[in-house]
Protein backbone atom coordinates (compact mmCIF):
# COMPACT_ATOMS: atom_id res chain seq x y z
CA UNK A 1 0.00 0.00 0.00
CA UNK A 2 0.91 3.49 -0.42
CA UNK A 3 1.18 5.26 2.72
CA UNK A 4 1.26 8.86 3.69
CA UNK A 5 2.86 9.39 7.30
CA UNK A 6 2.10 11.67 9.77
CA UNK A 7 3.90 12.31 13.10
CA UNK A 8 6.62 14.00 14.69
CA UNK A 9 8.16 12.60 18.54
CA UNK A 10 10.70 9.09 19.26
CA UNK A 11 7.10 7.76 19.73
CA UNK A 12 6.35 8.20 15.62
CA UNK A 13 9.17 7.27 14.88
CA UNK A 14 9.38 4.04 15.89
CA UNK A 15 6.15 3.31 13.94
CA UNK A 16 7.58 5.23 10.96
CA UNK A 17 10.23 2.84 11.54
CA UNK A 18 8.08 -0.37 11.16
CA UNK A 19 6.51 0.92 8.32
CA UNK A 20 9.74 1.85 6.20
CA UNK A 21 11.05 -1.83 6.86
CA UNK A 22 7.70 -3.48 5.65
CA UNK A 23 6.64 -4.04 2.24
CA UNK A 24 4.36 -0.94 2.54
CA UNK A 25 5.29 2.37 0.12
CA UNK A 26 5.77 5.19 2.20
CA UNK A 27 5.66 7.89 0.09
CA UNK A 28 5.40 10.85 1.90
CA UNK A 29 5.95 12.26 5.71
CA UNK A 30 4.28 15.00 7.51
CA UNK A 31 6.04 16.20 10.85
CA UNK A 32 5.99 19.47 12.65
CA UNK A 33 8.31 22.50 11.59
CA UNK A 34 11.58 22.33 13.22
CA UNK A 35 11.80 24.07 16.59
CA UNK A 36 14.66 25.85 18.55
CA UNK A 37 16.14 23.71 21.30
CA UNK A 38 19.09 23.72 23.88
CA UNK A 39 20.99 26.16 25.00
CA UNK A 40 21.94 27.50 21.85
CA UNK A 41 18.25 27.79 20.55
CA UNK A 42 19.62 26.43 16.74
CA UNK A 43 16.76 24.97 15.00
CA UNK A 44 16.43 20.94 15.62
CA UNK A 45 14.30 18.51 13.38
CA UNK A 46 11.88 16.01 14.94
CA UNK A 47 12.79 12.61 15.14
CA UNK A 48 10.50 11.72 12.90
CA UNK A 49 11.97 13.97 10.05
CA UNK A 50 15.48 12.99 10.71
CA UNK A 51 14.57 8.76 10.27
CA UNK A 52 12.33 10.25 6.69
CA UNK A 53 15.65 11.93 5.26
CA UNK A 54 18.07 8.98 6.42
CA UNK A 55 15.56 6.95 4.16
CA UNK A 56 15.23 9.64 1.46
CA UNK A 57 11.56 9.93 2.20
CA UNK A 58 10.07 13.44 1.27
CA UNK A 59 9.22 15.08 4.09
CA UNK A 60 6.41 18.21 4.38
CA UNK A 61 6.53 20.45 7.68
CA UNK A 62 3.06 23.03 7.15
CA UNK A 63 2.61 25.19 9.90
CA UNK A 64 -1.41 24.00 9.45
CA UNK A 65 -2.82 21.55 7.67
CA UNK A 66 -5.94 23.70 7.10
CA UNK A 67 -5.67 25.77 3.97
CA UNK A 68 -2.50 26.51 2.60
CA UNK A 69 -1.16 23.36 0.12
CA UNK A 70 -1.47 20.91 2.59
CA UNK A 71 -4.23 18.94 1.30
CA UNK A 72 -3.33 19.25 -2.71
CA UNK A 73 0.99 17.69 -1.39
CA UNK A 74 -1.44 14.89 0.06
CA UNK A 75 -3.56 14.14 -3.18
CA UNK A 76 -0.24 14.56 -5.23
CA UNK A 77 1.12 11.76 -3.31
CA UNK A 78 -1.80 9.49 -3.74
CA UNK A 79 -2.17 7.35 -1.03
CA UNK A 80 -3.73 4.45 -0.35
CA UNK A 81 -3.91 5.07 3.79
CA UNK A 82 -2.78 7.86 5.78
CA UNK A 83 -1.11 7.10 9.13
CA UNK A 84 -0.77 9.34 11.88
CA UNK A 85 1.19 8.68 15.49
CA UNK A 86 1.36 11.29 17.51
CA UNK A 87 1.38 14.45 14.96
CA UNK A 88 0.61 17.26 16.99
CA UNK A 89 -2.18 19.08 14.62
CA UNK A 90 -5.72 17.92 13.96
CA UNK A 91 -6.57 16.83 10.55
CA UNK A 92 -9.49 18.97 8.95
CA UNK A 93 -12.55 16.68 7.25
CA UNK A 94 -11.36 17.04 3.58
CA UNK A 95 -8.13 15.39 4.33
CA UNK A 96 -9.53 12.47 6.00
CA UNK A 97 -11.78 12.03 3.29
CA UNK A 98 -8.87 11.57 0.83
CA UNK A 99 -7.48 7.93 1.26
CA UNK A 100 -9.42 5.24 -0.18
CA UNK A 101 -8.49 2.86 2.76
CA UNK A 102 -8.66 6.03 5.61
CA UNK A 103 -6.50 7.55 8.04
CA UNK A 104 -5.84 5.33 10.75
CA UNK A 105 -4.51 6.76 14.46
CA UNK A 106 -2.12 4.77 16.83
CA UNK A 107 -3.27 5.99 20.37
CA UNK A 108 -1.39 5.47 23.83
CA UNK A 109 -4.61 3.62 25.77
CA UNK A 110 -7.33 1.97 25.73
CA UNK A 111 -9.81 3.90 24.11
CA UNK A 112 -12.50 5.20 24.82
CA UNK A 113 -10.32 5.83 28.17
CA UNK A 114 -7.65 8.19 28.33
CA UNK A 115 -8.51 10.66 24.97
CA UNK A 116 -6.58 13.14 24.61
CA UNK A 117 -2.57 14.35 24.57
CA UNK A 118 -1.35 12.62 27.30
CA UNK A 119 -2.80 9.01 27.76
CA UNK A 120 0.59 7.51 29.54
CA UNK A 121 1.08 9.62 31.98
CA UNK A 122 -2.47 10.03 33.00
CA UNK A 123 -2.53 5.74 33.34
CA UNK A 124 0.47 6.15 36.26
CA UNK A 125 -1.11 9.03 37.86
CA UNK A 126 -4.40 7.30 37.95
CA UNK A 127 -3.44 3.95 39.56
CA UNK A 128 -4.40 2.27 36.43
CA UNK A 129 -3.30 -1.22 36.69
CA UNK A 130 -3.56 -1.94 32.94
CA UNK A 131 -3.10 0.18 29.87
CA UNK A 132 -2.22 -0.51 26.08
CA UNK A 133 -2.61 0.84 22.50
CA UNK A 134 -5.04 1.34 20.17
CA UNK A 135 -5.29 1.46 16.15
CA UNK A 136 -8.45 3.24 14.86
CA UNK A 137 -10.02 5.30 11.58
CA UNK A 138 -9.59 8.79 12.50
CA UNK A 139 -13.15 10.47 12.46
CA UNK A 140 -14.22 14.38 13.05
CA UNK A 141 -13.67 13.92 16.80
CA UNK A 142 -10.78 13.56 18.75
CA UNK A 143 -9.81 10.22 19.59
CA UNK A 144 -13.42 8.73 18.58
CA UNK A 145 -13.17 7.19 15.93
CA UNK A 146 -14.05 3.30 15.58
CA UNK A 147 -11.27 1.05 16.74
CA UNK A 148 -9.66 -1.77 14.95
CA UNK A 149 -7.45 -3.61 17.09
CA UNK A 150 -6.26 -3.08 20.79
CA UNK A 151 -3.18 -4.56 22.75
CA UNK A 152 -3.03 -4.70 26.73
CA UNK A 153 0.32 -4.72 29.04
CA UNK A 154 0.06 -4.46 32.79
CA UNK A 155 1.67 -1.20 34.45
CA UNK A 156 4.09 -2.09 37.07
CA UNK A 157 3.42 -0.96 40.73
CA UNK A 158 6.92 1.37 40.23
CA UNK A 159 7.13 2.39 36.30
CA UNK A 160 7.10 5.76 35.44
CA UNK A 161 5.55 7.11 32.56
CA UNK A 162 8.99 7.24 30.39
CA UNK A 163 9.47 3.66 30.83
CA UNK A 164 5.72 2.35 29.94
CA UNK A 165 6.19 5.05 26.74
CA UNK A 166 9.42 3.38 25.96
CA UNK A 167 7.04 0.13 26.05
CA UNK A 168 3.79 1.37 24.76
CA UNK A 169 5.73 2.85 21.48
CA UNK A 170 7.17 -0.88 20.74
CA UNK A 171 3.93 -1.94 21.28
CA UNK A 172 2.20 0.62 18.89
CA UNK A 173 4.54 -0.02 16.23
CA UNK A 174 3.73 -4.06 16.22
CA UNK A 175 0.07 -3.11 16.43
CA UNK A 176 0.23 -0.97 13.41
CA UNK A 177 1.73 -3.53 11.34
CA UNK A 178 -0.71 -5.98 12.18
CA UNK A 179 -3.21 -3.18 11.69
CA UNK A 180 -2.18 -2.14 7.86
CA UNK A 181 -1.85 -6.15 6.93
CA UNK A 182 -5.45 -6.68 7.91
CA UNK A 183 -6.84 -3.49 6.04
CA UNK A 184 -4.72 -4.41 3.08
CA UNK A 185 -6.36 -7.77 2.81
CA UNK A 186 -10.12 -6.43 3.87
CA UNK A 187 -10.30 -8.23 7.03
CA UNK A 188 -9.50 -5.39 9.29
CA UNK A 189 -12.40 -5.80 12.08
CA UNK A 190 -14.44 -1.97 12.94
CA UNK A 191 -15.52 -1.44 16.34
CA UNK A 192 -17.66 1.79 17.03
CA UNK A 193 -16.38 3.13 20.63
CA UNK A 194 -18.54 3.87 23.54
CA UNK A 195 -18.75 7.27 23.82
CA UNK A 196 -20.76 7.22 27.31
CA UNK A 197 -17.42 5.86 28.42
CA UNK A 198 -14.75 8.04 27.24
CA UNK A 199 -12.49 9.37 29.79
CA UNK A 200 -10.17 12.69 28.57
CA UNK A 201 -6.88 13.45 29.69
CA UNK A 202 -5.43 17.09 31.01
CA UNK A 203 -2.73 18.63 29.64
CA UNK A 204 0.55 18.09 31.68
CA UNK A 205 1.88 21.46 33.59
CA UNK A 206 4.09 22.52 36.48
CA UNK A 207 1.76 22.94 38.35
CA UNK A 208 0.68 19.79 39.19
CA UNK A 209 4.71 19.26 40.33
CA UNK A 210 4.17 19.61 44.33
CA UNK A 211 3.24 16.96 46.47
CA UNK A 212 -0.04 17.01 48.12
CA UNK A 213 0.79 14.87 50.85
CA UNK A 214 -2.69 14.44 52.63
CA UNK A 215 -3.02 12.00 49.98
CA UNK A 216 -2.43 8.34 50.26
CA UNK A 217 1.36 6.84 49.80
CA UNK A 218 -0.19 4.84 46.54
CA UNK A 219 -1.31 8.11 45.46
CA UNK A 220 1.92 9.98 45.83
CA UNK A 221 3.73 6.71 44.43
CA UNK A 222 2.09 7.19 41.21
CA UNK A 223 2.19 11.05 40.82
CA UNK A 224 6.22 10.12 41.33
CA UNK A 225 6.13 7.82 38.93
CA UNK A 226 3.82 9.73 36.47
CA UNK A 227 5.35 13.39 36.40
CA UNK A 228 8.44 11.21 35.33
CA UNK A 229 10.66 12.72 32.79
CA UNK A 230 8.75 15.92 33.03
CA UNK A 231 7.30 17.62 34.87
CA UNK A 232 8.61 15.78 37.97
CA UNK A 233 6.83 15.53 41.19
CA UNK A 234 8.17 18.30 44.01
CA UNK A 235 8.27 19.15 47.77
CA UNK A 236 10.08 21.20 50.20
CA UNK A 237 12.89 19.84 52.28
CA UNK A 238 14.89 22.00 54.18
CA UNK A 239 13.95 24.84 53.55
CA UNK A 240 14.17 24.20 49.40
CA UNK A 241 12.44 22.49 46.35
CA UNK A 242 13.86 19.32 45.68
CA UNK A 243 12.52 17.16 42.90
CA UNK A 244 11.25 13.87 44.12
CA UNK A 245 12.38 10.71 41.50
CA UNK A 246 11.57 7.29 43.76
CA UNK A 247 9.64 6.29 46.68
CA UNK A 248 8.93 3.09 48.52
CA UNK A 249 6.13 1.98 50.88
CA UNK A 250 6.64 0.95 54.40
CA UNK A 251 4.09 -0.54 56.97
CA UNK A 252 4.55 2.24 59.28
CA UNK A 253 1.86 4.16 60.88
CA UNK A 254 2.23 7.93 62.65
CA UNK A 255 0.49 10.76 64.12
CA UNK A 256 2.68 13.49 62.69
CA UNK A 257 0.83 15.61 60.63
CA UNK A 258 1.22 14.92 56.79
CA UNK A 259 3.82 16.75 55.58
CA UNK A 260 6.28 15.67 58.48
CA UNK A 261 9.24 13.79 58.36
CA UNK A 262 8.98 10.67 60.24
CA UNK A 263 12.20 9.51 59.85
CA UNK A 264 15.44 10.49 57.96
CA UNK A 265 18.62 7.66 57.70
CA UNK A 266 20.88 5.34 55.10
CA UNK A 267 16.68 3.93 53.97
CA UNK A 268 15.53 7.44 52.87
CA UNK A 269 13.37 9.69 53.96
CA UNK A 270 10.28 8.71 55.90
CA UNK A 271 7.39 11.07 55.53
CA UNK A 272 3.77 11.17 56.75
CA UNK A 273 0.78 10.90 54.35
CA UNK A 274 -2.59 10.97 55.02
CA UNK A 275 -4.34 8.59 57.20
CA UNK A 276 -1.64 7.86 59.38
CA UNK A 277 0.62 6.05 56.89
CA UNK A 278 4.42 7.03 56.15
CA UNK A 279 6.39 7.43 52.46
CA UNK A 280 9.92 6.05 52.00
CA UNK A 281 11.42 8.67 49.50
CA UNK A 282 14.59 6.70 48.49
CA UNK A 283 15.84 9.25 45.13
CA UNK A 284 15.66 13.39 44.56
CA UNK A 285 17.44 16.45 43.11
CA UNK A 286 18.32 19.22 44.59
CA UNK A 287 18.21 22.68 41.77
CA UNK A 288 21.40 22.61 39.70
CA UNK A 289 22.74 19.26 41.31
CA UNK A 290 22.57 15.52 40.29
CA UNK A 291 19.80 12.87 41.01
CA UNK A 292 20.95 10.96 44.16
CA UNK A 293 19.58 8.96 46.17
CA UNK A 294 17.60 10.37 49.39
CA UNK A 295 20.78 8.79 51.79
CA UNK A 296 23.27 10.70 49.52
CA UNK A 297 21.42 13.77 49.52
CA UNK A 298 20.87 13.70 53.64
CA UNK A 299 24.99 13.77 54.02
CA UNK A 300 25.08 17.09 52.49
CA UNK A 301 21.43 17.92 53.99
CA UNK A 302 20.80 16.96 57.46
CA UNK A 303 17.21 16.81 58.31
CA UNK A 304 16.46 16.94 62.29
CA UNK A 305 13.61 14.87 63.46
CA UNK A 306 11.59 15.91 66.82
Amino acid sequence: MRIVFMGTPDFAACSLKKLIDSPHDVVGVFTRPDRPRGRGMSLACTPVKELAMAHSIPVFQPERLRGGSAREDIASLAPDVIVVVAYGCILPDDILALPPLGCVNVHASLLPQLRGSSPVQEAVLRGFETTGVTTMYMASELDAGDIIFQDETEIGEFETSGELFDRLMLMGAETLAKTLNAIESGAAPRTPQQADKATFTKQLTKAMSPIDWQKTPREIVKKICGLQPWPVATAEMNGQTVRVFAAQYTENKTAKAAGSVVSAGKEGIEIACGGGQTLLITELQSAGKRRMAAADWLRGHPIAVD
